[in-house]
C-alpha cells in the first residue's frame, strides 16, 4: 500500500535541487526504511539520494503501550541524556583527529618533515623456515556440540586464539558476533553495498556534498556544545566507514605482492599462526605495542569521509594494519560501504563481526543480486586441480606420515580418499560424450572406496581448524626452492616465490569449497560434469539464492534494492523473497527525467535485403546476416553524430562478427572491406577481455587497421583505458566521431555513463540469452518448473523457466539501454536489432520509459530515415536556442 500521501513532506538535506522523480524516491524510500520493509526501486537516472541517518529513529523505539507515560517519558530521556553524553565524548576524540590533520596539513605545505614511520620488518629468509612448521598440529577436537573447544584458531577468520584475544582487548571485531563489552555501542546504521570499490568510491563522493542538522534537537545540547557563531553548530558530520577485502587493504608489501586475492589472504594467515616468530611475523598486525595506533586509526577513519584508498593511506601514515584496524570503527559508525562479498558471505560477515541486527541494508546495482549470491556460492573444480591436488597430498604425506597421530591420520586418510572418489568419477564420465557433460548425484561422487562412509561435516571442520590445504601448499614452496647461497639471493628468490604464489589458489583450498558444497540440501543445487576445452570438470551451481539472502532479511530493520534497471521485477518475488507476503514488498519505477522528445527507441527486426534480423544461437552464424549486420551498423554511424556504442551477445560472436566484416567483399566495385568502410565513418573501438589470472591475454585480438588497439594490464582498468580512448578519439577527430563495439555484460555494459556525445546511439544485437541445451540451464528450467508447479497449473509452470530465461536476459539488455541519456538535457537513439524485439512479451519486459517511446518494428532504410530526422531537430533546436 502507498503511505507516502499520508505522511507530511520531509526534508532530506539534498545538495541540489532533486527532480520531482527523485523526490518520490527519496520519500518511498524513507517511508520503507521506517516501515521495515522490503523495497525495490528502480531509476534510471540512478538513485540520486543521499540515505538520511537514523540514529533519531533508535531514540524512538523506547517504552511500552502498556507503561504509563512518565515512565515511557523518563525512559526516553535517560536514553537520549545517555547518547548526548557518549555522542559529546566520542565527537570530541573526532574533532582532535580533525585538529591532528589540519596541523599536519599546515606543517607539509610549510615544508616540515613528518612524523618518523614506523619500521618494517623484512619478509624472513624462506631459507630459516624447517620443515616443522608445516607439520599438522595435534587435533583432538571431535565434537559437533563443541567445535572450537580445542581449536587453536577460528575457522572463520584462521586468527589464533592469541591474536583473538588481543584483538578483542583492542576493541576490534574478531568474528564473534556476540559482544559482551557494554560500553560499546552499536549506532543504527546504514550497509551501502555495491558491486564494485569503484561504485562505492563514487558514493563516498557523493556524500561529502550532504550537510545534516544535528541529530539531537537543539533543546537537548547542553550551552557549551551549541557555539551560534560557529557553521559547524548547524550541521553535523557522517560517520562513514568504508570495509574492504586483504588485496584493498593490505599495506605489508611482502604480503599484498602475492598476486591474487586468495593468495594474500593465505600468506597474511600464514605469518600470524602459533609458532610464527616475532620477527616473522607482519609488523602492521594491531599488538599491545601499538594499541594507541588503532584507536588513532579509528577516529581519523571516521574524522571525514574516506574511501578505500584513503584507509590505505592513513594506515600507511600511522603504521597499521587498515584491514584489521577498520573493525574498531565499525560499532560507531553510521554509514558502512562495502564490495558484494563482504555483504553477501556469512563467512565474511563473521570475520568481520559484522551484525545486521535492526540495521537497514542497502543494495546497489542490484539488478546483480541473484547471480552475485549464485556465483558466491557456486563451485567449480577440474580433473587436473583434483589430480594435482592429489600428488601433492601424497608429497605430503610421504614426508609427515610418521608424523601423524590420532585424528591427523585418520582425517587426512579421508580426504585422500575422497579426493580419488571425485578423480574415478570425472574419469569414468570423460570415457563417453555422451556421459561427459551432466548431471552428477551427490552418491556417485563418493562412490569410490570408502568414501561413503566419511562424515562431511566432521571432515569440513577439520579442515578449517587444521590448515590442511595451507601446510601442503606451504611445504611444496618450500621444497621447491632451492638452498640460496647469500641473503640477498635469498631475499631475490622470496620475492620470486612470493609473485608465483600469487598467481594460484592452492588447490586443495578449492576443492575443500566443494566439500561444502556436497554437504548442502539437493534442493538448493545441483552438481555438474562438463567436458570443456582444457578437460573435465566438476562444477556445483546454486539453484536457490533465497535462503542465502533471507537470514539478511531476517535480520535487518529494512532491506533496499536500488538499481537503475531492475525491470522485470517478478523475479525477485518469485526467487528471491519467495517467503514474504506482498505487503512486505514496497516497489517503485521511476519515470526518466527527460521529454519523451529526447529518446528514439526502434527495434529493427529486417535488414537492407529485406530478411529478418534472427540472432538465435542457431542462426546468427549466417555469413550473409553478419554481413548485413554491418550494413546496419554502417548506415545508423552514417546518420548519427559523435559516439555511437553498440552491444554484441557474447566475446566470440563479436570476434566473429569482426572477421567477416573484414574480409574483401567478392564482385565488389571497390577493394575496401566493409571494415574499412565502418572505418572511414567512425574510429572503431573493440572492448577487450581482461587479463586472465594465469597472466595471458583473454582480450580479442581484431583491433589491428583501423581500429585503435587498447593496451591494459587486468581486469580493473580495462573500461577506465577503453573509455579514454573512445572519449579522446571523439573530442578530437573533427566530427568524424566513434563507434565501440561492446558485449552485454561485459565491463562496459555496468555503471558506465555514455553520456552526450559518448552515446547518442546505443545499438543492442540480438539478445544474450544462456545456451539452452546446456545440463546446468535444463537443472535450473527444471528447479524453476518445479516451484512453480506448488501454486500453478501444468500449462503455467511451463511458462515460468521460460519467463525467468527471458528475464535474466532483458535484465543484461536493459543495463545496455540504461547507459545512454544521463541527465535531463541529454537525448540519443536506442536500436534493438533482432525480430524478436517486435514480440509484445519482450517488449514487456523492457523499462517504462523506453516502452513509452518504442515505435514500430521497421527495417533498416526506415531507421535510418527516422535517426536522420531526429538528430537533425536536435541540431535545429540548438541552433535557434543559441541566438
Amino acid at each position: 500500500m502507498d503511505t507516502t500521501l499520508e505522511r507530511p513532506e520531509k526534508d532530506f538535506h539534498h545538495p541540489y535541487q532533486p527532480y520531482d522523480i527523485q523526490k518520490q524516491f527519496m520519500t518511498t524510500l524513507y517511508n520503507c526504511i521506517e516501515d521495515g520493509k522490503v523495497g525495490i526501486f528502480e531509476s534510471p537516472t540512478g538513485s540520486g539520494t543521499h540515505k538520511r541517518r537514523l540514529f533519531e529513529e533508535s531514540l524512538t523505539d523506547l517504552g511500552d503501550d502498556d507503561e504509563p507515560d512518565w515512565i515511557v517519558e523518563q525512559a526516553r530521556n535517560a536514553k537520549r541524556e545517555s547518547a548526548r553524553r557518549e555522542r559529546a565524548a566520542f565527537e570530541e576524540r573526532l574533532a582532535r583527529a580533525r585538529e591532528k590533520e589540519r596541523q599536519n596539513r599546515v606543517r607539509s605545505k610549510a615544508g616540515e618533515p613528518s612524523k618518523k614511520r614506523l619500521r618494517t620488518t623484512e619478509n624472513p629468509d624462506d631459507s630459516s623456515d624447517t620443515e616443522a612448521r608445516f607439520e599438522l598440529d595435534n587435533y583432538e577436537s571431535d565434537n559437533e556440540n563443541d567445535m572450537n573447544a580445542k581449536a587453536t584458531t577460528s575457522s572463520a577468520t584462521g586468527l589464533s586464539t592469541e591474536t583473538h584475544a588481543l584483538m578483542r582487548k583492542l576493541g576490534l571485531a574478531t568474528g564473534e558476533l556476540a559482544n559482551d563489552d557494554e560500553n560499546s555501542v552499536d549506532e543504527v546504521k546504514v550497509f551501502y553495498c555495491s558491486r564494485t570499490h569503484s561504485q562505492l568510491t563514487q558514493f563516498s563522493s557523493e556524500l561529502r556534498k550532504v550537510w545534516l542538522p544535528p541529530v539531537l534537537p537543539r533543546s537537548d545540547l547542553s550551552t557549551e556544545e551549541l557555539v551560534p557563531s560557529s557553521p559547524e553548530s548547524l550541521t553535523e558530520d557522517l560517520r562513514h566507514l568504508t570495509l574492504g577485502s586483504r588485496k584493498n587493504l593490505c599495506i605489508n608489501p611482502k604480503v599484498n605482492s602475492s598476486g591474487s586475492a586468495t593468495a594474500i589472504n593465505e600468506r597474511c594467515l600464514e605469518l600470524q599462526q602459533p609458532g610464527v616468530s616475532a620477527e616473522c611475523r607482519c609488523s602492521y598486525l594491531p599488538n599491545k605495542e601499538n594499541e594507541t595506533l588503532v584507536h588513532d586509526f579509528r577516529d581519523n577513519a571516521l574524522a571525514k569521509i574516506r574511501d578505500i584508498e584513503d584507509l590505505g593511506s592513513l594506515g600507511r601514515k600511522l603504521g597499521i594494519c587498515p584491514y584489521y584496524a577498520t573493525r574498531s570503527a565499525i560499532a560507531p559508525a553510521e554509514i558502512v560501504t562495502l564490495p558484494y562479498p563482504l555483504l553477501l558471505q556469512r563467512s565474511a560477515r563473521e570475520a568481520l563481526g559484522l551484525s545486521l541486527k535492526d540495521h537497514v541494508v542497502i543494495v546497489d546495482e542490484a539488478h546483480n543480486l541473484m547471480d552475485a549470491i549464485t556465483g558466491i556460492h557456486s563451485v567449480s573444480v577440474t580433473l587436473k586441480q583434483l589430480q594435482t591436488s592429489r600428488a601433492q597430498l601424497g608429497v605430503y604425506l610421504q614426508k609427515f606420515r610418521n608424523r601423524l597421530k590420532g585424528k591427523n591420520r585418520v582425517y587426512v586418510a579421508q580426504t585422500v580418499r575422497l579426493v580419488d572418489s571425485l578423480v574415478a568419477f570425472l574419469q569414468s564420465r570423460g570415457m563417453n560424450d555422451h556421459t561427459a557433460n551432466g548431471i552428477a548425484k551427490p552418491t556417485d561422487l563418493m562412490a569410490g572406496k570408502g568414501a561413503d562412509q566419511i562424515n562431511l561435516y566432521k571432515l569440513v571442520r577439520y579442515l578449517q581448524e587444521s590448515k590442511l590445504a595451507r601446510k601442503v601448499e606451504g611445504y611444496l614452496v618450500h621444497t621447491s626452492e632451492p638452498v640460496q647461497k647469500t641473503k640477498s639471493e635469498s631475499r631475490s628468490r622470496s620475492r620470486a616465490s612470493g609473485s608465483e604464489r600469487g598467481t594460484t589458489t592452492p588447490v586443495l583450498t578449492q576443492i575443500q569449497a566443494l566439500f561444502v558444497a556436497l554437504m548442502n540440501p539437493s534442493s538448493e543445487g545441483r552438481f555438474f560434469s562438463v567436458n570443456e576445452a582444457d578437460g573435465m570438470a566438476l562444477k556445483y551451481t546454486l539453484l536457490d539464492p533465497a535462503h542465502h539472502f533471507r537470514e539478511i532479511v531476517e535480520d535487518a530493520r529494512a532491506v533496499i534494492l536500488a538499481g537503475g534497471t531492475m525491470s522485470p521485477m517478478s523475479d525477485y518475488y518469485e526467487h528471491l523473497f519467495p517467503y514474504l507476503t506482498g505487503s512486505r514488498i514496497e516497489t517503485l519505477s521511476c519515470g526518466h527525467v527527460i521529454p519523451s522528445s529526447n529518446l528514439l527507441a526502434l527495434p529493427i527486426n529486417q535488414a537492407a535485403n529485406g530478411a529478418d534480423f534472427d540472432f538465435t544461437f542457431e542462426k546468427r552464424g549466417s555469413e550473409v546476416m553478419m554481413r548485413e549486420l554491418g550494413e546496419a551498423i554502417l548506415s545508423v554511424a552514417e546518420n548519427t553524430p559523435a559516439g555511437v556504442v553498440a552491444f554484441f551477445p557474447s566475446y566470440n560472436y563479436l570476434n566473429q562478427v569482426v572477421s567477416v566484416w573484414k574480409k574483401p567483399i567478392q564482385q565488389a566495385s571497390s577493394e575496401q572491406s566493409l571494415w574499412d568502410r565502418i572505418a572511414d565513418c567512425k574510429t572503431p573501438f573493440l572492448e577487450p577481455r581482461a587479463v586472465t589470472s594465469s597472466g595471458s591475454d583473454s582480450s580479442n585480438s581484431l583491433t589491428a587497421d583501423h581500429s585503435l588497439r587498447i593496451e591494459h594490464s587486468g581486469a580493473s582498468n580495462v573500461h577506465e583505458s577503453v573509455l579514454t580512448a573512445y572519449a579522446t578519439a571523439i573530442a578530437n577527430n573533427n566530427g568524424k566521431g566513434a563507434l565501440l563495439l561492446s558485449v552485454i555484460g561485459g565491463s562496459l555494459s555496468e555503471g558506465i555513463n555514455f553520456s552526450d556525445d559518448l552515446g547518442r546511439a546505443v545499438i543492442v544485437v540480438g539478445l544474450p540469452f544462456p545456451n539452452p541445451y546446456s545440463a546446468e540451464w535444463k537443472a535450473k528450467a527444471a528447479y524453476v518448473d518445479s516451484k512453480a508447479s506448488a501454486n500453478r497449473d501444468k500449462v503455467e509452470s511451463k511458462a515460468a523457466s521460460r519467463d525467468f530465461y527471458e528475464n535474466m536476459c532483458m535484465r543484461a539488455v536493459n543495463q545496455c539501454i540504461g547507459r545512454a541519456i544521463r541527465h535531463q538535457n541529454d537525448y540519443a537513439s536506442i536500436l534493438l536489432v533482432d525480430r524478436r524485439y517486435g514480440l509484445p512479451r519482450i517488449q514487456a519486459k523492457l523499462p517504462g520509459w523506453i516502452r513509452e517511446s518504442l515505435t514500430t518494428p521497421g527495417s533498416v532504410a526506415t531507421a535510418s530515415a527516422q535517426l536522420k530526422n531526429f538528430f537533425a531537430a536536435k541540431e535545429l533546436s540548438k541552433a535557434r536556442s543559441h541566438r
